[in-house]
């Protein structure tokens, strides 16, 4: 079984994101189950969602506390909470950030883990360009199926058009377009290094 964490705030589509993650895995005949968890959800709180993959049946319910995976939609959240905790080893990790993980002062995180599966992506600078506003989301679900290689991009690009329609569901599939393509080039960049 393949765990993800999901970690942003209220209005950054948090609980879509793990949705659409599990939708893309279902396109591609695997089992899936995505739920949020909920506090005193208001615009801009704390949000965490998870989605689970497997070729089996998934029987567990409860919050995913070793996760195999994080997203993390909102780099804020890096010195309000432990995103990063029960993180496997060998885990990966998606950050929406325009600065780097040394930069954001994470440099002993890339050192505890496979820091080749470790990238940063501005996905709110690609969300407010293809679709018109900051949102996270797709961008960041898209740049995980290319960092992972759990997914294919037509997958995502199926689970957009299953959540969305018209010029929003167009706007999205570029946003996810580039997302994907900027991650695979960063991950082939780290690997020549």
């Amino acid at each position: 079984m393949f765990q993800i964490r999901v970690h942003g705030r209220g209005g950054q589509g948090v609980v879509t994101a793990t949705e659409m993650l599990s939708v893309a895995a279902f396109e591609e005949g695997r089992h899936a189950q995505a739920f949020p968890s909920f506090g005193s959800e208001r615009t801009g709180a704390p949000v965490v969602a998870f989605c689970r993959l497997d070729d089996i049946e998934i029987r567990l319910r409860e919050p995913i506390m070793e996760p195999d995976a994080l997203i993390i939609q909102d780099s804020t959240l890096l010195h309000q909470i432990d995103v990063f905790a029960g993180l496997k080893q060998d885990g990966y990790v998606l950050l929406n950030s325009n600065h780097s993980f040394e930069e954001l002062g994470l440099g002993d995180i890339l050192k505890e883990g496979k820091a080749e599966r470790f990238c940063t992506l501005h996905a709110t600078e690609i969300g407010r360009k293809h679709i018109g506003r900051p949102i996270p989301n797709v961008p960041l679900i898209a740049g995980f199926a290319a960092l992972s290689g759990m997914f294919k991009l037509e997958s995502v690009i199926m689970a957009i058009n299953e959540k969305f329609s018209g010029k929003v569901a167009e706007g999205n599939i570029s946003a996810a377009t580039e997302a994907y393509n900027l991650v695979k080039e960063k991950m082939m960049g780290n690997a020549h290094a």
